[in-house]
C-alpha cells in the first residue's frame, strides 16, 4: 500500500507551443497531464515515496491516458475511479513571457467533480502515512463531501494531512465562496502550502509571516508560503524564516508549486522531527525550492517534475550541503 495518498483533480493541460502568446494567438497546444494533486503524486513517486492517486476521470481516451501516465510514473492508481457520466477535465494554459500562466477550464461538469463518498477507497487510506488534498475538489458536491470524508478518515487513522488551498477563482461561484471553501480545507490540515497571492487573498495581509499568524490554528505543524523567484517563508509554532530560491530560466511555471509540495512532503515523511528542527527545516525548504525551480524548465507539469538524483545534482552544483 502507498505511504502517501493524493486526492483531487486530474486533468489535461493544453499548453501553447510558444511563450508569450495569449490563448487566442497561440498557434498550437501541447497536451500535458496535470492537476495539482496528480502532480504531487508523481512528484513524490519520482522522489522515492510510494504514492497513490484518489479521484475520478472520464472513461475516455484522456482519462485512460492520465491513468497510464501516473502508473508509468510509479503512482498506484487503484483508488482512481472512471466516470461514464462526464468527461475528463481540460484546461488551456496561456504562458506569458515570464513563464506565468492564465487558465481557461472545461468542467461543465467534469468527471472529477462527480467523485462521491461511496468511491473513497478507505482501505487505501487507513495504512497510509499522509493524505494530501487541494481546494478544487471542495468547490461543489459531491466531490466536497467525498474529500471531507476522505480527510476525516485519514485523520482518524493518524495520517499527516497536507493541504494546498489552490486559488482558481473562476471555478468558484464568487470570491466569498472561494475564501470560505479554501479555509474549510485549511482547518483540517497539519501542513499547508500557499502562494503569496493565496495567503493575501485569504487574509488581506501582504506580509507572508503575518498572514501565517492570522491563518494559524492549533492543529497545524507547518505553514509554508511560496513566493516564486524570492523563495519561500516557513512558519511553525517554534520558528519562522525565509529560504531563497534559485535563479533559472523558466519556460513554464505550471506545476512548480506542486513540485515544491512534493519536495517538502518527502522530507517530512522521511523525518517527522523536521517540524521541530529549524536547521533541518531550512535544508528541506531549500530542497523543495530546487524541485520547484527544476519543474519550470520544461512545458507542462508532470513531464517536468524531477527525480531525486536530478535534484541532488542541481543542489550540488549550487553549493548545497544536501
Amino acid at each position: 500500500m502507498a505511504n502517501a495518498i493524493c486526492l483531487g483533480e486530474l486533468l489535461i493541460d493544453f499548453v501553447p507551443t510558444v511563450t508569450g502568446a495569449g490563448l487566442i494567438d497561440a498557434p498550437a497546444f501541447v497536451k500535458a497531464p496535470g492537476g495539482a494533486p496528480g502532480n504531487v503524486a508523481v512528484g513524490l513517486a519520482r522522489l522515492g515515496v510510494s504514492s497513490a492517486f484518489m479521484g475520478k476521470v472520464g472513461d475516455d481516451v484522456f482519462g485512460h491516458f492520465l491513468a497510464d501516465t501516473l502508473a508509468e510514473a510509479g503512482v498506484d492508481v487503484g483508488p482512481l475511479r472512471f466516470s461514464s457520466e462526464a468527461r475528463t477535465a481540460l484546461a488551456f494554459v496561456s504562458l506569458r513571457a515570464d513563464g506565468e500562466r492564465e487558465f481557461m477550464f472545461y468542467r461543465h461538469p467534469s468527471a472529477d467533480m462527480l467523485f462521491n463518498p461511496r468511491e473513497v477507497d478507505v482501505e487505501a487510506i487507513q495504512p497510509a502515512k499522509l493524505l494530501h488534498f487541494g481546494s478544487i475538489s471542495l468547490i461543489g458536491e459531491p466531490s466536497r463531501s467525498a474529500t471531507l470524508y476522505a480527510v476525516d478518515t485519514a485523520r482518524a487513522a493518524g495520517c499527516l494531512i497536507s493541504y494546498d488551498p489552490n486559488l482558481r477563482l473562476p471555478l468558484w461561484p464568487d470570491a466569498n465562496a472561494a475564501r470560505e471553501g479554501m479555509l474549510l480545507g485549511l482547518g483540517k490540515a497539519h501542513v499547508v502550502k500557499l502562494s503569496d497571492d493565496e495567503s493575501e487573498f485569504l487574509t488581506g495581509i501582504g506580509d507572508p509571516k503575518a498572514a501565517c499568524r492570522a491563518l494559524w490554528h492549533e492543529e497545524l505543524k507547518l505553514m509554508v508560503v511560496t513566493r516564486g523567484r524570492p523563495g519561500c517563508v516557513y512558519f511553525t509554532p517554534e520558528c519562522s524564516g525565509e529560504v531563497a530560491s534559485f535563479a533559472v530560466k523558466a519556460v513554464d511555471a505550471t506545476g512548480a508549486g506542486d513540485g515544491f509540495m512534493a519536495g517538502l512532503l518527502q522530507g517530512l515523511l522521511a523525518d517527522p522531527g523536521t517540524f521541530r528542527n529549524e536547521a533541518s527545516l531550512r535544508e528541506l525548504c531549500r530542497f523543495a525550492n530546487a524541485v520547484g525551480a527544476l519543474t519550470t524548465l520544461k512545458r507542462g507539469a508532470i513531464p517536468a517534475l524531477p527525480g531525486r538524483e536530478q535534484v541532488w545534482n542541481f543542489l550540488n552544483s549550487r553549493g548545497s550541503r544536501m
